[in-house]
């Protein structure tokens, strides 16, 4: 039973770094091989190349752009009117991810139009959606990439998102009907604790030694992003993870005391 794969979201960890390269720096010197990020467009692509390659670490996913983040936008694939922004934004991650050998990218669906309900705005924003994870596929296909979509929780973390559940999501999917086009807590995990979005071994209702053990028991062979708030330091707070990595491939995380 081999042990899980970690890496770390240095757009959430790492974050006393004020710089993406040295967060990128700070993981690896923590022991992560692997890390992950939200929005790089306004990083220098020759500089994360460098240190990339020099920390000796993969990076496994990226995101679309938000949009104007000030203006409310949180990802434009199923905004209707902004299909070309969309696919803009496409063009300028595969780039990066090709450049820094990431194979993953995350089409983040955005949030439902300022003024518009969901019940109104569902069906065609769901129809932009599907134009554009197949627009997307088509892309990523031709680099050897796959597309993830992520639902988000819209009773507390964001209750304007579009894709809401992993039911809505499983839906789109099969209607877009692209193999290269996955929903992301299959094909890529992310933890933090619930409800305060912390470590794993902080106070709260997962308990990730059970869950750990059950995606070791699947032999899950992805990776598992650490993408929470720190309560203290981050580098304070992997307490949990190097006591995961000491256990090492014969206990296989089972001993761990989350």
């Amino acid at each position: 039973m081999a042990p899980l794969k970690f890496c770390a979201n240095v757009s959430w960890i790492f974050t006393e770094v004020p710089d993406l390269s040295r967060r990128i720096q700070a993981a690896a010197a923590a022991g992560f091989q692997a890390v992950e990020a939200a929005w790089i467009l306004d990083s220098n692509l020759q500089e994360l190349q460098r240190v990339k390659e020099s920390a000796g670490v993969e990076l496994v996913l990226l995101n679309t752009p938000p949009g104007d983040l000030k203006a409310g936008d949180l990802g434009l694939g199923a905004v209707p009117g902004r299909e070309a922004e969309f696919r803009r934004g496409l063009d300028q991650t595969v780039d990066f991810a090709k450049a820094l050998n990431c194979k993953r990218i995350h089409l983040m669906a955005g949030r439902i139009p300022a003024g518009s309900s969901r019940a109104s705005a569902a069906r065609e924003m769901e129809a932009v959606f599907i134009q554009n994870l197949r627009y997307a596929a088509d892309v990523l296909q031709k680099e050897e990439m796959t597309g993830l979509i992520e639902p988000i929780n819209t009773r507390i973390t964001d209750p304007t998102y579009f894709l809401d559940s992993p039911h809505q999501a499983a839906e789109i999917l099969e209607k877009v009907g692209r193999p290269n086009i996955k929903l992301q807590m299959v094909s890529h995990v992310q933890v933090a604790q619930v409800p305060g979005r912390n470590e794993p071994d902080s106070p709260g209702e997962l308990n990730f030694k059970y869950l750990f053990n059950t995606l070791e028991n699947l032999d899950y062979q992805g990776y598992v992003g650490c993408e929470y708030k720190p309560l203290g330091s981050t580098e304070g707070g992997l307490g949990w993870i190097k006591e995961y990595w000491a256990l090492g491939s014969e206990s296989g995380g089972s001993s761990l005391k989350l």
